[in-house]
């Protein structure tokens, strides 16, 4: 049995330990709060309350992040931290400075291990479309975007050059993470688009409008462009051999729809009759996020024991966040940024 303790009691920490008590091999101690409440999960004071987990899980305010893993990794105990894991480039500077070396903080970056991004990963990482070279995100902003685009480039460091910019256009909102509006008005929507720069011809697409996460009217968008094809969204366009150039879909086999009594459930995710994905969860009835949460824990206690590589480490969880803020500067101030993690790490 691999433990953890979360640090923090809103909707995210819930998620850990929910999701936690449902795989085996997996224990959620307790949640560490400043004020002592009814939870699902013991109630702890500090983490030197209760018994000495395997790791702990952040999941605090942006401001208040850095200060808890400082906490944990001077007791020595590897850490899965919240995104970002410091608000600012200067929070991310003393931040490394102070437990970089440690080895022991990974980032809780889950996006590419969502069904259909692993998916889609796994079908670029076998060489479908051939050698990637430019990742289009329209779906999630900041450091998630920057994370698929570096995953599925396979670009880690590196100096990259940021040019964006910014427009505002009238947009109905009808739903927000608390549910429906019930307002139909068009109101102003910031859209951020960037373009960078990762060298040896390699580039991503930044495009992302307020609220897009939730704005059902507004599409989710993923282009991989390769030298041999491309992939969009559910689909890859290929060269199979001279004169053949193929289609082929991806498909999700999904348990619980007309006469299937199995119950609602992801099966798996395959092209033609390549299998890229299988649900690690079977019959637990989690939906994509839930899917990837438990990913991110599973990897997190094998790691921990020695049985599996880092997560995500710090170093990249760091970088991904310069990057998204460089993109935010290049679009407020209409000029061009060029930014590596070896600069910002040694100021």
């Amino acid at each position: 049995m691999t433990s953890f303790v979360v640090v923090g009691a809103a909707w995210r920490a819930e998620m850990f330990w929910r999701i936690a008590g449902l795989i085996p091999g997996l224990e959620c101690l307790g949640a560490v709060v400043r004020t002592p409440r009814e939870l699902p999960v013991p109630s702890l004071s500090s983490l030197d309350d209760g018994p000495r987990p395997d790791f702990v899980v952040t999941a605090v305010p942006w401001d208040t992040n850095p200060e808890v893993v400082r906490a944990a990794v001077e007791r020595g105990l590897p850490v899965l931290s919240e995104t970002p894991p410091a608000p600012d480039a200067d929070g991310m500077r003393s931040l490394w400075a102070d437990v970089g070396a440690s080895g022991l903080v990974q980032v809780a970056e889950q996006y590419l291990m969502v069904p259909a991004h692993a998916a889609r990963l796994a079908a670029v990482r076998a060489g479908v479309i051939g050698t990637p070279t430019q990742v289009q995100v329209s779906s999630t902003h900041m450091y998630h975007a920057i994370s698929m685009m570096r995953g599925f480039l396979g670009v880690q460091d590196g100096p990259v050059t940021v040019r964006a910019t910014r427009t505002t256009a009238p947009l109905v909102d009808p739903l927000t993470r608390d549910g429906w509006t019930g307002d139909d008005r068009p109101r102003p929507a910031t859209t951020t688009f960037g373009v960078l720069d990762f060298g040896d011809g390699r580039s991503g697409v930044y495009d992302f409008t307020d609220n897009q996460w939730h704005n059902q009217l507004r599409f989710r968008r993923l282009l991989v462009r390769g030298t041999h094809g491309e992939l969009r969204d559910d689909e890859v366009v290929r060269l199979l051999g001279p004169e053949t150039v193929a289609r082929t879909p991806i498909t999700r086999r999904q348990t619980g729809y007309d006469l299937d009594l199995d119950g609602f459930d992801t099966d798996h995710i395959t092209l033609g009759d390549r299998v890229l994905f299988r649900n690690p969860f079977p019959g637990r009835r989690f939906m994509d996020e839930e899917i990837a949460i438990g990913t991110l824990l599973t990897r997190m206690a094998a790691w921990v024991r020695g049985e599996g590589s880092p997560p995500y480490p710090l170093a990249l969880g760091l970088q991904d966040h310069l990057l998204a803020l460089a993109v935010e500067e290049a679009a407020r101030t209409d000029r061009t940024v060029v930014t590596s993690r070896e600069a910002w790490a040694q100021e």
